[in-house]
């Protein structure tokens, strides 16, 4: 028995990706024989290898062939190991990115013909020489116009409030195109609208053409940064494998098919509405609305497992309320897509150590009860929270010192919150404004014993602790200890 047990029994086993594992046993010849892959190794996952398969039983499909033609195909758009390679939500971004693009492709293609007539294409009473001219003073405003590209990538990389600190630029530790990726992609693609709507009504003011055609090109300066710099973090978010050129290369070869489909739908459609404007602006119109609701269905399929402010502070909201945390998908769908991407002056993480103090007690004051690698002072006032950290403090450091700061703006609330915070709540309504630095000293303590189980629960429900996508200055500073007052 032992022995039919052991013939029985499989001598080794291998499997494709996440897919079920298939065995192998001896033959009676001494060979070695596999199991069938089975039906459910269809081409699809056969596309993702170039190891040819040496003897399958049964004549299954093993998944390392690339014999059916859909897998070759495949292999082409998708990233090698799909779908482990990539982030769950790959699928469905990159298919509502596939719609926004084609429909893009198209207004691209009416906004192009509006102006070309613009500029005397087709008019018999229209020299070649003004036609040029105005092309090349579009050209040089563009140039002129570089300059504004320029410093919209330095603003969006600049996250302090204040800008600039005794005349020295203020170098960010990650700019707000990767912490606010989502939204920035939304405006990017907007603002590509709003371009080629100038270009269509351009010919329509003939006096104001080259001016506004110029300014739809500065539109789409703006666009190309914002646009380029987040499809750059979203890469980084759905490569699981160390593959972002890979990545990055499929998701260029889905777009040149995307732009071929338009491209020939153009063809089509561009005879059709050349003579009809009122036509071509109707078709413009529901291009413009289908490529905003795709991009909003790829932007909201997104599921980052990394905290930034707006995640963090709708996470901690209903940990205070619930003792719950929210996993990432909850939290993705909850996190506003509108609004919220704008330079904020609540929360500032890695300022100078000299804008927060300028005398020996203020500093004291500072310092006493931070016994974390960072200094927190809390401006009512303003309600603006500004952070020191310590070249010490590392990225669980920095999302508490994130969550102390939300935690004190919790405080000015009127949500629900447990019963020690709900009490400094008190306090702060009722106490001046000037006690802030003891109310901060206060939830030190609180957060103590309140952080390790928020960040426990963080890990548990699936969000990434060990890197962020917090706003972080490269300001670091460090401090003596405050001596421990002795109670008698």
């Amino acid at each position: 028995m032992a022995d039919v047990a052991r013939r029985e029994a499989p001598l080794c086993s291998e499997q494709f990706g996440s897919g079920t594992a298939r065995g192998c046993r001896a033959a009676a010849d001494g060979t070695l024989q596999w199991e069938a892959w089975g039906k459910r190794w269809w081409g699809f996952s056969g596309a993702f290898t170039a190891k040819p398969g040496e003897r399958d039983g049964d004549g299954g499909v093993a998944p390392g062939t690339a014999s059916p033609p859909l897998s070759r195909l495949l292999a082409v758009f998708l990233p090698q190991g799909f779908p482990d390679s990539v982030s769950p939500d790959y699928l469905p971004y990159q298919l509502w990115d596939s719609v926004q693009a084609f429909a893009s492709s198209l207004s691209g293609s009416l906004a192009t013909h509006a102006v070309l007539l613009g500029i005397g294409v087709g008019n018999a009473k229209a020299s070649v020489s003004a036609a040029t001219a105005t092309w090349l003073v579009k050209g040089l405003m563009i140039l002129g116009f570089i300059h504004a590209d320029i410093q919209l990538a330095c603003w969006a990389a600049s996250s302090l409030p204040g800008g600039w600190v005794a005349n020295q630029p203020v170098l960010p530790n990650r700019s707000k195109m990767d912490c606010n990726a989502k939204q920035w992609r939304l405006f990017a693609d907007i603002l590509n609208d709003v371009a080629m709507f100038l270009e269509i009504v351009a010919p329509i003011f003939p006096l104001c053409f080259t001016v506004t055609v110029c300014i739809s090109n500065l539109a789409k300066c703006i666009v190309g940064v914002a646009g380029g710099a987040t499809r750059a973090a979203l890469t980084m978010h759905q490569a699981r494998r160390n593959n972002m050129a890979d990545v990055s290369a499929k998701d260029g070869s889905q777009e040149t098919l995307v732009g071929l489909a338009g491209l020939l739908v153009s063809l089509l459609m561009l005879p059709l509405v050349s003579d009809r404007p009122s036509l071509s602006l109707c078709c413009f119109f529901f291009l413009t609305a289908l490529h905003i609701y795709a991009n909003y269905r790829a932007v909201r399929a997104l599921v980052i497992e990394t905290l930034n402010e707006g995640r963090l502070w709708l996470v901690l909201k209903h940990f205070l309320q619930t003792q719950e945390v929210l996993g990432p998908t909850a939290a993705n769908r909850m996190e506003p897509l509108w609004t919220g991407f704008w330079p904020s002056l609540f929360l500032s993480l890695g300022v100078p150590l000299h804008r927060l103090t300028s005398s020996v007690l203020e500093l004291q004051q500072l310092v006493e009860g931070h016994r974390e690698p960072y200094l927190l002072r809390w401006d009512q006032p303003r309600n603006q929270v500004q952070v020191v950290l310590s070249p010490m403090a590392g990225p669980e450091t920095i999302l508490r010192a994130a969550t102390h700061g939300l935690l004190l703006g919790a405080l000015r609330g009127d949500g629900a919150l447990p019963e020690e915070l709900d009490k400094l709540r008190n306090r702060v309504r009722a106490g001046p404004e000037k006690e802030s630095w003891v109310i901060v000293k206060d939830t030190h303590h609180v957060l103590d014993k309140l952080f390790p189980k928020f960040l426990k629960g963080l890990q548990d429900a699936g969000w990434r602790t060990e890197k962020h996508q917090l706003e972080v200055d490269e300001w670091r500073a460090t401090w003596l200890p405050c001596p421990e007052k002795k109670v008698l």
